[in-house]
C-alpha cells in the first residue's frame, strides 16, 4: 500500500517496489510504474494501485465423483498481475488520494475469479474419475488439470492475471467412507502383522525344541560320562583294594616269615641257654655232691639269706640258737666219727 502524505492543497505518493501506481487526470494517464514517487492534486488526481508481486491463494471445496462420492480438494494457487495496466482496466483497483487505501476489493475479486476457474476444471475432471482412482492418483489429475485450464484460460489472460504454480495438497474422500477404504488395508496390514506373528511364534518354538534337544542331549552325554566315571572310580577303587590287600599279603607273609625266623632264633637261643644253664646245673651239682652236709646247709642258709629281705636289726635269744647248736654239734659228731671211721 501507497504512503501518501497531506499538504495543503497538495498530496504526496511514495510507492513500493512491489506496487504498480498509475496517475490519471482528466481521462489520461499522466505517470505510471513500480515504485513511483510523485506530488499531485487530490481534487483532479485518478490513482489505481496495481501489486505486482506473486501471491498465495489457498482452495478448499467439494467435488462428487462419477460414482457419486464425495470428495474434498485442498489445493494451492499461486498468481500474480502480469499486465498492471491491464489489469486496472478490467478491476478496481483505484486508492483513495486521501488515505491510501483500496476504494473496493480488488484482491478478492481476483481471487474469486482464480477460485470459480479452477474449481471448474477440478470438478469437471473428478465428475469422470471413480473414488479409488480419485484418492490415487487425483492429485497429480488434478493439478495438471488446473494448471493447463488457467494457463489456457482467456479471462484471466484478459484480466492480466498469470498462474506461476498450482499445487494440490490433498483429495479426501467423507470420513465415514474414508474409515470404510482404509478397513480392507488395514485387515491386509493385520494379517501380515498376524502372519509375522506366527511366523516368528513358530520361529521361536523350532529354536526353543531345538535347545531342548541340545540340552537333552547334553543331559544324555552327561549321564553316560557320570557313568563311565563312576565305572573309572569302581575300577580305580577295586584296582586299590587288590593293590592293598597284596600289599597286605606280602607284609603279612613277610611278618609271619620274620616272626618264623624270630622264633627259630628265639628256640636256638633258648635251647642253647638251657643247654648251657643245664651244664652249668649240672657242673653245680657236680660240685655239690661231694660236698658236707654241714657245708650244704651253710650254702643252704647263704642263699637263703639272700632271698630274704633285708634285715636291719636281728636278735638272737638263748631258745632260738641252743637248738641249733644242739643240732650242729650232733651233725658235727657224726661226721666226725663217719671221718675216723674212713681213715
Amino acid at each position: 500500500m501507497a504512503h501518501i502524505t497531506s499538504v495543503p492543497g497538495l498530496r504526496h505518493l511514495r510507492g513500493t517496489a512491489t506496487v504498480h501506481v498509475r496517475h490519471m487526470r482528466r481521462g489520461k494517464v499522466v505517470r505510471e510504474g513500480t515504485g513511483l514517487s510523485f506530488w499531485f492534486r487530490p481534487l483532479t488526481a485518478v490513482l489505481s494501485e496495481i501489486p505486482v508481486d506473486d501471491r498465495e491463494l489457498p482452495l478448499v471445496f467439494h467435488a462428487r465423483t462419477s460414482d457419486f462420492q464425495d470428495v474434498a480438494v485442498q489445493a494451492s494457487i499461486t498468481y500474480r498481475v502480469a499486465d498492471p495496466a491491464l489489469a486496472a482496466q478490467r478491476v478496481d483497483f483505484s486508492i483513495d488520494p486521501n488515505t491510501g487505501l483500496w476504494n473496493g476489493t480488488p484482491l478478492e475479486q481476483l481471487a474469486g475469479l482464480l477460485t470459480e476457474t479452477a474449481q471448474q476444471y477440478a470438478l469437471d475432471l473428478l465428475g469422470r474419475t471413480s473414488l479409488t482412482d480419485s484418492l490415487t492418483a487425483g492429485m497429480t489429475a488434478v493439478r495438471e488439470r488446473i494448471a493447463e485450464g488457467l494457463a489456457d484460460d482467456a479471462r484471466l489472460a484478459g484480466t492480466g492475471l498469470a498462474v506461476i504454480g498450482v499445487r494440490v495438497v490433498a483429495v479426501r474422500p467423507e470420513p465415514e467412507v474414508e474409515k470404510a477404504l482404509r478397513t480392507p488395508a488395514r485387515e491386509q496390514v493385520q494379517q501380515a502383522a498376524d502372519k509375522a506373528t506366527y511366523e516368528r511364534r513358530a520361529v521361536a518354538v523350532e529354536r526353543e525344541r531345538a535347545i531342548s534337544e541340545n540340552e537333552l542331549q547334553s543331559q544324555i552325554e552327561l549321564a553316560r560320562r557320570e557313568e563311565q566315571l563312576v565305572a573309572q572310580r569302581g575300577a580305580n577303587a577295586r584296582r586299590e583294594a587288590e593293590d592293598a590287600a597284596a600289599a597286605g599279603r606280602i607284609e603279612t607273609e613277610a611278618q609271619a616269615d620274620r616272626e618264623h625266623r624270630l622264633g627259630q632264633a628265639r628256640a636256638v637261643v633258648a635251647r642253647l641257654a638251657g643247654e648251657a644253664e643245664g651244664a652249668a646245673e649240672a657242673a653245680r651239682l657236680a660240685a655239690y655232691r661231694d660236698l658236707r652236709d654241714a657245708t650244704l646247709l651253710g650254702l643252704a642258709v647263704r642263699e637263703l639269706a639272700g632271698a630274704l629281705p633285708r634285715i636291719e636289726n636281728l636278735v638272737l635269744t638263748p631258745d632260738l640258737i641252743t637248738p641249733l647248736l644242739t643240732r650242729l654239734g650232733v651233725n658235727g659228731g657224726s661226721a666226725a666219727g663217719e671221718d675216723r671211721e674212713s681213715r
